[in-house]
């Protein structure tokens, strides 16, 4: 059994780290704090149910506005850093500029990602000024350089096995609906097989770049895989390296394509991507020599095949879809 769990177990350490990594980041911030502010969005005056959200990537959505759909709206309230009314039910939305210290309106149940990111940390903020209870809903794969959980929140995990790897204290299994959704699309069958795809994770923080970039590299030139970078490979660094790859014949996805719009098979690190490939059927792999013992480990709690092996699975589907689980929770506590 391989030892591994988070490495940082509250949240002033992981934030340390955060510091460590993006220095010239920090200075700024020092320099020039940013008072927290967002959009608030209402579904009426009597709304109690606050659902945060520090981001609209693809798995927050899934995770924390998908849900609203299965809730009374008028009982919806939604902090979020930017307007997100075109993405909620249809329905007689107020919304409003909000900044940190202005009030929130009634508040019964708090539904966040967690607290490590400014407004999930006011949402975590006023469940305890409020003393009400807050909901943590899990968004993506866990490693260990996850953030720790909000103290007192109960969690709802894509697993049982992911809920003890982060550590829960009260957790409920709801499943994942960023997968959920994946397998609703499967993909179309083909005469022929595409070429893999390779998706990238030049920016991820648990593996040195020059690891996760030698990997790409070599598995590329080895299979005739097309390079997919990630969006967040925007860097200078990461601009260079795929500006050296085509210049040397690798073929990179430059499209803004979605995943869900892959035909052929894929393999990664640890991307999500790959239980996303996996839950519409495609074939799916991971591939990295010399794995370390956490990336083994993560491996195996997600059910992740090596390359060269059979392909991953597909995720295992809930009874209930995660969306309606995660809002008949809140809605339980609030």
């Amino acid at each position: 059994m391989v030892d591994v769990g988070l490495r940082y177990a509250d949240l002033s350490a992981w934030r340390r780290w955060q510091r460590r990594r993006h220095p010239l980041r920090a200075v700024r911030g020092r320099l020039r704090p940013v008072r927290t502010a967002g959009v608030l969005t209402r579904g009426s005056a009597e709304a109690d149910l606050l659902v945060v959200l520090d981001g609209l990537s693809p798995s927050n959505r899934a995770a924390l506005l998908a849900p609203v759909a299965a809730l009374a709206p008028e009982r919806v309230a939604v902090l979020s850093p930017v307007p997100v009314v075109d993405l909620l039910p249809e329905h007689g939305w107020s919304e409003q500029r909000w900044g940190d210290g202005e009030p929130l309106g009634p508040v019964s149940a708090v539904l966040t990602a967690g607290h490590y990111l400014a407004l999930g940390a006011v949402g975590h903020a006023e469940a305890r000024r409020r003393d009400v209870p807050e909901l943590v809903v899990q968004h993506g794969l866990l490693t260990p350089l996850a953030p720790p959980l909000p103290p007192g929140a109960t969690l709802l995990a894509w697993s049982a096995a992911d809920a003890d790897f982060w550590g829960a204290e009260r957790a409920e299994i709801v499943g994942s609906q960023l997968l959920h959704d994946a397998a609703a699309h499967p993909a179309p069958a083909t005469a022929s097989s595409p070429p893999l795809t390779y998706l990238g994770q030049l920016h991820g923080a648990e593996l040195p770049r020059r690891d996760l970039a030698a990997a790409a590299e070599a598995f590329c030139a080895a299979h005739g895989a097309t390079y997919r970078p990630h969006p967040a490979e925007r860097d200078r660094a990461s601009r260079r390296t795929h500006a050296r790859w085509e210049a040397s014949g690798m073929t990179l996805d430059r499209s803004d394509e979605p995943l869900s719009a892959l035909t052929g098979g894929v393999v990664s690190v640890f991307s999500t991507g790959v239980l996303e490939a996996a839950a519409r059927g495609l074939p799916a792999w991971v591939d990295l020599p010399t794995p370390p013992a956490w990336l083994e480990e993560f491996w195996d709690r997600y059910a992740m095949r090596p390359w060269g092996s059979d392909p991953t699975p597909a995720p295992a589907r809930p009874a209930v879809e995660p969306a309606r689980a995660v809002a008949a929770a809140l809605e339980a506590i609030g």
